[in-house]
């Protein structure tokens, strides 16, 4: 060992930034691959999977490598090239998913999307993974020089590796992705691990190949990377950034804004240019208020959670003039897009909170809750559960309303939607449920006392000669009441698998939508799948 390994200071430093960049990419790879297969926690499974396969087998490959040639040039050479893999995930990486999703779109007729993350995570992030993992065997090889001195030497590379992972862990989360985004942090963490390898190389007086091609692939997928976007197919977007929870993306289209936090499945909020009425499932949550709403001239106490950029709460201002809205969002971000984009009525105050944690914390009671917290397979299972509602239930007034956006049709014994009705069921005297007309949208009504139908009804003839009539009648036609199908399917704090019941669920939505370009496929191949999206 020459020149800089002459101090074991730099082979621990070693092991401290190789911890750290492991953890790091892992974090971001959550980042990454969120925007396209949800935040759920089978997405964060699969992540975490991936990366104990790679250091796994970097573990087993670096010490035979060690053992059989302990030449530290080896080992900063797999730095190198790990460090330049990494520069280039956030510019490549999204066209590795697009591709590995379109070959499975027409392949794979079940699991769609843990299959798609399975096989994205494999190709991008294994191999950079694995070469990490080469480093503390190498390490332990080229320290330990006696075998008294082996146990020490061991425990303190380990002792640098978790704190670098420490480091490593809490750096993304809280520092680079909300200030610079996702691909800096990869570029960041890449430029770490090449600068240490440069360093050696340097130290000894040699300037491999490797080396020039590693900075100059560095370079060039930085400026790349940097101006990747998650939607690169999407042009003038109003606005693309990240914050601590979430993508965020808001376009203008002719008629409306729209706030996306998934570029896959489509719609957050929205904003219509003109007039109230949306189309979508905030028109037909609006029942809830209108069964609520005040004949003798008191406000009307409305309590969202999840209040997104505030389409509902600004649909209650507009709708009903009596009313004060209460809203909690937990993404601070996404409030300060909501006044900016999409108009939030000024006299809407938003909680940065948790649903639960603002219930837990509140003793304010409402007339209308509105439970928006659910999103594709992203449903926080801390607000699905016997216990939450629950607490949704003694913060609702006696004749007030509980309105629950359950987001997908699933229908049948041990779907989500079973699971959530039945478990709501258990807290409240009356639910109803209604499909939203040419969506995937399913919402719950719910009351302590009467009866929601009933309730809707009887102030139906109310709201004649307004927006809101239309929409009304199509809520009191379309709902039905349900009843409690299987005591063992309720969600509690303690048994909540709303990841796996969700993914079912919007496997099956997605296998119906595809079927006919997979049908398609199988009969004229690509080339006529090709001909008729074209």
């Amino acid at each position: 060992m020459k020149n800089i390994l002459k101090n074991k200071g730099y082979l621990y430093m070693t092991e401290f930034f190789a911890g750290m960049s492991v953890m790091a990419v892992e974090l971001a790879a959550s980042r990454l691959m969120a925007p396209y297969f949800s935040s759920s926690q089978i997405v964060y499974t699969i992540i975490i999977g991936t990366v104990m396969i790679a250091m796994a087998l970097g573990n087993v490959y670096g010490g035979k490598s060690a053992d059989k040639n302990p030449d530290p040039t080896i080992l900063y050479r797999r730095i190198l090239i790990a460090g330049a893999w990494i520069a280039g995930i956030p510019f490549l990486g999204r066209f590795v998913i697009m591709g590995i999703s379109a070959v499975l779109i027409l392949s794979v007729d079940s699991g769609f999307l843990v299959a798609a993350a399975f096989a994205s995570c494999m190709l991008i992030f294994v191999f950079p993974l694995f070469l990490l993992g080469t480093v503390t065997p190498s390490l332990v090889r080229y320290i330990i020089e006696n075998a008294e001195e082996s146990g020490e030497i061991t425990g303190r590379l380990g002792a640098y590796n978790t704190i670098g992972s420490i480091i490593g862990t809490f750096l993304p989360t809280f520092v680079t992705i909300p200030s610079v985004g996702t691909a800096a942090t990869f570029i960041i963490f890449s430029g770490i691990l090449i600068v240490l390898a440069c360093l050696y190389f340097i130290s000894i007086r040699k300037r491999p190949a490797v080396l020039m091609i590693a900075v100059i692939l560095f370079i060039i997928f930085s400026v790349l990377g940097a101006r990747s976007a998650f939607a690169f197919w999407e042009q003038d977007l109003s606005y693309e950034g990240e914050s601590v929870y979430n993508y965020l993306q808001v376009r203008e289209e002719r008629d409306r804004m729209i706030l996306s936090t998934n570029v896959l499945f489509g719609v957050q909020s929205v904003k219509m240019k003109s007039g109230t009425v949306t189309g979508m499932y905030y028109d037909y949550a609006l029942a809830a208020p209108a069964m609520a709403a005040k004949d003798t001239g008191e406000p009307l106490r409305i309590l969202i959670l999840g209040n997104g950029s505030g389409t509902f709460a600004t649909q209650c201002v507009n709708c009903f003039p009596l009313c004060s809205v209460d809203g909690v969002e937990i993404d601070k971000k996404i409030t300060m897009l909501a006044r900016e984009y999409f108009d939030l009525p000024e006299n809407v105050t938003v909680y940065e909170y948790d649903g639960r944690a603002f219930l837990e914390a509140s003793d304010e009671v409402y007339d209308v809750i509105m439970v928006d917290a659910y999103q594709d397979i992203t449903i926080p299972f801390q607000m699905s559960t016997v216990e939450f509602f629950r607490l949704v239930s003694s913060h609702l007034a006696d004749d007030g309303i509980m309105v629950l956006n359950m987001n997908m049709h699933s229908d049948g014994e041990g779907s989500i939607n079973e699971y959530i009705t039945n478990t709501v069921l258990t807290c409240f005297g009356s639910v109803y449920t209604a499909d939203v007309a040419w969506t995937s949208n399913r919402e719950l009504f719910a009351a302590k006392s009467g009866d929601p139908s009933e309730m809707l009804e009887a102030v139906l003839g109310r709201y004649e000669g307004t927006v809101l009539y239309t929409v009304l009648g199509k809520v009191s036609a379309g709902l039905e009441r349900s009843y409690i199908t299987d005591p063992a399917r309720i969600l509690t704090d303690d048994r909540a698998p709303v990841e796996v019941l969700g993914m079912k669920a919007i496997d099956e939505m997605i296998s119906e939508e595809l079927r006919y370009y997979q049908d398609l496929f199988k009969e004229k191949g690509l080339r006529g799948v090709l001909e008729d999206i074209l």
